[in-house]
């Protein structure tokens, strides 16, 4: 009987740990507004803000994006240097934390609308 109450709070016990740490590797999508107020990591996407000059700030790649329903801005600063894609990029996807007036990203997920056009009667799939 003590066996089979230990084996079922093992099982609870591991069921609760792994819950844990999948929900707090989920990140959710959200506007610029919630990544300001966000206390954990989170995907904002948004579009290339051209107002800003995307450029190398020691061993960061430094850029802003807009959001496409408000227009609001923000300055994000990546953990990386500048994806090949980024100036073809349509949307960027940014991963990560915002404090102290950027957003620190951890991933890009740069979207070129060349990469999903058809070419002269080719559909790409």
């Amino acid at each position: 009987m003590k066996r089979t109450y230990l084996f079922i709070g093992l099982i609870l016990g591991f069921i609760g740990y792994a819950g844990y740490f999948f929900a707090d590797s989920v990140t959710p999508y959200v506007g610029i507004a919630q990544a300001r107020a966000a206390t954990r990591s989170v995907q904002v996407k948004g579009l290339p803000d051209k107002s800003v000059a995307a450029h190398m700030e020691d061993d960061a790649f430094v850029f802003s994006i807009a959001d496409e329903d408000t227009g609001e801005t923000m300055l994000v600063r990546y953990k990386g240097i500048k994806p090949d894609t980024f100036d073809e990029a349509y949307h960027i996807v940014a991963v990560g934390k915002y404090a102290d007036g950027t957003f620190n990203a951890d991933k890009l997920l740069i979207k070129c609308p060349s990469k999903y056009e058809s070419q002269k009667g080719k559909v790409t799939v």
